[in-house]
């Protein structure tokens, strides 16, 4: 009896196509919606582990204690940048008005510890308080021509400095040891000045809701500023068009 053969067809052999699964939406990446295209995996560092930690978590501490803010404006940014702005103006505004303020004490030839009442621009002054109201508009106008953090950081310290010295002399009016001739309008002047400043030193640099692209929070979020940069990097050639 003859042997029979029994071979498959090719047809038989050839696995049935599987239809593709619908694309289904990232929750985990924000997204609510599907499409049909995702973004490339962008690399990260790895996360930090109890073993990679600072080994020197005391100095840290005491190096953040000493500079609060690590940061400074980017040197490309340009110079009409808002914060470099609102830095410049607050700082040379009142270093103008203290400026002016002390020029005309000097032009009335007060004596220099007098404290017999002589007023400019309504406040009481003498030769002590008209130099040292001088110092300190320079320096705010050096503070507005360096502009940056440096423009920033000295707004902060002059403007503590003026809100004390407002304590200071209120506890020191009608007393002997009132050398600046204060009055309780030089005392709300100060307390004035001080808050002003203080406001225009902590523009953009204090708060909760400082913007991503701000270069103080970028500065205390270095690592998910970077994980920002190079995602946008990825989006951005992900979407640039391919040319042949």
């Amino acid at each position: 009896m003859a042997a029979h053969t029994f071979r498959r067809s090719r047809a038989s052999r050839t696995p049935e196509p599987v239809p593709p699964a619908p694309y289904a939406a990232h929750a985990a990446y924000g997204c609510t919606e599907p499409h049909e295209h995702y973004a490339p995996y962008v690399a990260h560092e790895p996360y930090v582990t109890g073993a990679d930690q600072d080994p020197h978590p005391i100095g840290r501490r005491v190096q953040r204690a000493l500079h609060p803010v690590n940061a400074r404006l980017d040197r490309h940014l340009p110079a009409d940048h808002k914060l470099n702005q609102v830095y410049r103006v607050g700082a040379g505004l009142t270093g103008l008005l203290l400026m002016v303020f002390g020029v005309l004490g000097l032009i009335d030839r007060i004596g220099f510890f007098d404290t017999g009442g002589d007023t400019v621009l309504a406040l009481n002054t003498n030769g002590a308080l008209s130099v040292l109201s001088l110092c300190i508009g320079g320096l705010l106008i050096v503070g507005m021509v360096v502009g940056g953090t440096f423009a920033s950081t000295l707004n902060i310290v002059l403007g503590v400095l003026f809100i004390a010295s407002g304590f200071v002399n209120l506890a020191l009016l009608d007393t002997e040891l009132n050398f600046l001739a204060f009055k309780i309008q030089n005392v709300l002047f100060s307390f004035v000045v001080g808050v002003m400043l203080m406001w225009f030193g902590m523009y953009g640099r204090v708060g909760s809701a400082l913007p991503h692209d701000n270069p103080y929070w970028r500065a205390r979020h270095p690592e998910q500023a970077a994980r920002e940069d190079r995602a946008r990097a990825a989006r951005a050639r992900f979407a640039r068009p391919h040319t042949p």
